[in-house]
């Protein structure tokens, strides 16, 4: 009972995680282009015919640039809200956009894709849990501050993509206008190293197995810096620093007993809506 996850890029430059099992998969965000996704799925052995959805966080262009072309290519369903498919400005079929809601589960074959609200400088910004064979995978990044959201689903997953964006001395030492150093670090912008070791140390679940470090900041971070703050408090947690300039390997992540299972808030709606099928899906 495993699944398969890998991050394609992580930063400011693109945005793209893969989370999938042996049947089919789902990217959060596609934020590099259509041709650069495919050689990275390529280097690592994964099939586009695999991937049967995107979902969207937020209409920032790192997020979303590949998403035109690589829907239309491969005919496939965007998961997306109205409003960061407006501010976003995103030129889409018709019939490939589907809406989500926050609490609302959505099937994608075997698995389910669950959004929930974020604090960041977006129009309508969400992080994702996906489940599947009894493994919860959360992908959290572009997060103002670590709100009561993150860290409830925090503690349920099996592995993470957390946002480790900055170091606070580093960004305030570099040369970015204040207004910029403000806007990051000022409750809707970027998770800090300290604000994401936080979270790791003190809502970390048992069996949490990995956790990869992810949007770091080109200026203000290092990845050396972050591998070796969070590398002394891995314990049994495997630490993978994602990055701005290549693909990950790709990981598996299996279930245990320790795992506890994963409620939804009881003010959601447990409406689980099924993805339409594409049988004439094409890699070339």
């Amino acid at each position: 009972m495993s699944l398969f996850i890998a991050s394609l890029n992580s930063g400011s430059n693109g945005n793209c995680y893969y989370v999938g099992n042996d049947q089919e998969a789902i990217l959060v965000d596609a934020g590099i282009s259509c041709r650069e996704t495919e050689r990275r799925m390529n280097r690592l052995g994964l099939s586009m015919q695999m991937v049967k959805a995107i979902f969207v966080s937020h209409e920032h262009t790192d997020h979303i640039c590949g998403i035109p072309v690589l829907a239309k290519k491969y005919k496939l369903p965007v998961y997306i809200t109205d409003s960061t498919l407006y501010h976003g400005r995103l030129e889409l079929e018709k019939e490939q956009v589907f809406n989500f809601k926050a609490y609302e589960p959505v099937r994608i074959g075997s698995l389910a894709v669950q959004a929930f609200p974020k604090k960041h400088d977006a129009a309508e910004p969400h992080s994702f849990m996906v489940n599947g064979n009894n493994v919860n995978i959360g992908v959290f990044t572009d997060i103002g501050s670590p709100c009561e959201n993150l860290i409830m689903h925090f503690k349920h997953c099996h592995a993470a993509f957390l946002e480790a964006n900055y170091d606070e001395e580093m960004l305030e030492k570099g040369t970015y206008p204040r207004h910029l150093k403000n806007r990051i670090r000022g409750g809707h912008g970027h998770l800090s190293n300290k604000q994401a070791l936080e979270v790791f140390t003190k809502h970390r679940p048992a069996h949490m197995s990995h956790l990869f470090l992810s949007h770091l900041s080109r200026d203000n971070n290092s990845p050396q810096l972050v591998q070796q703050l969070f590398n002394e408090y891995a314990g049994n947690t495997q630490i993978i620093v994602a990055s701005r300039f290549e693909e990950t390997a790709v990981y598996q992540v299996r279930s245990n007993d320790q795992a506890l299972p994963f409620e939804l808030p009881q003010k959601a709606t447990i409406a689980v809506r099924t993805a339409p099928t594409y049988t004439q899906l094409r890699l070339w």
